[in-house]
């Protein structure tokens, strides 16, 4: 499923495999991850989940070609049932990025914990440019985080941003080389083992707490504009531009 499990005592690793894709995410590898956090949050011998590709790529977002032979119409599908798990998993959650991190890539970062990157992270939100809106309950929680202000920004114009950026608005803890990054995570990760399991979970839960019910609800609504916005003229117009390698033309489109 190009989703490659590890185990390190308590840690459990959960790395994207398909480096000739710059690990574009697949149906089939959101299912494997919604298992995978599934099986990790219910195994008594997983504290923490480390999230990471490699050095040259975190996750290019949703492989578009897959996307559109099996679109997300309804809350069952793979991405959503991911999405859900992401955003309940009860345990410590770090990521590890380094290269780019597009789309899910970046909005599954403000779900985890302890957020490492390369210096050569890239992120970004190109949602707009696909005639689409964001997911991952991003348009509530970017805001939260960054700023109104800065959320539009990311949201609006979709531009890329580098790693010392994300530190500097909140969503990335520390900017590293990319030859640390994934050691330092799992350092981390190992620290945060060995503390209590039942203070781990306490003290994310109250953390949470304040926007757990905000986040359900937000991406249900999220989830209604974008399986209608999947069929409207901006997407199949994004979707078409992008399988024929030219820039996309909205210049002819209403809203």
């Amino acid at each position: 499923m190009n989703i490659a499990i590890e185990n390190s005592d308590a840690v459990r690793v959960l790395r994207f495999a398909r480096p000739e894709r710059k690990n574009a995410i697949t149906a089939a590898m959101y299912g494997a991850l919604a298992d995978a956090l599934g099986q990790a949050a219910e195994d008594a011998t997983v504290r923490v989940v480390v999230v990471t590709g490699s050095e040259s790529a975190f996750t290019a977002g949703n492989d578009l070609s897959d996307f559109l032979n099996e679109p997300p119409t309804n809350g069952d599908a793979p991405v959503f049932r991911f999405l859900r798990a992401l955003a309940s998993f009860p345990k410590p959650l770090v990521a590890s990025v380094c290269g780019p991190a597009i789309g899910v890539g970046t909005t599954m970062l403000l779900h985890c914990d302890l957020v490492y990157a390369g210096e050569n992270a890239t992120l970004s939100l190109p949602f707009v440019h696909l005639g689409l809106c964001p997911e991952a309950a991003s348009s509530l929680l970017l805001p939260a985080v960054v700023g109104y202000q800065r959320a539009a920004e990311k949201l609006l114009l979709g531009e890329p941003f580098g790693a010392a950026e994300a530190k500097e608005i909140g969503i990335v803890n520390r900017v590293l080389s990319p030859a640390e990054v994934e050691g330092y995570a799992l350092a981390q990760a190992a620290r945060l083992a060995s503390r209590p399991l039942s203070s781990l979970l306490a003290t994310k839960a109250l953390m949470k707490r304040s926007f757990t019910d905000a986040v359900r609800e937000q991406m249900i609504e999220e989830g209604r504009y974008f399986a209608r916005m999947l069929g409207e003229p901006a997407a199949r117009e994004a979707f078409s531009a992008f399988l024929e390698k030219r820039p996309a033309d909205f210049s002819k489109l209403g809203a």
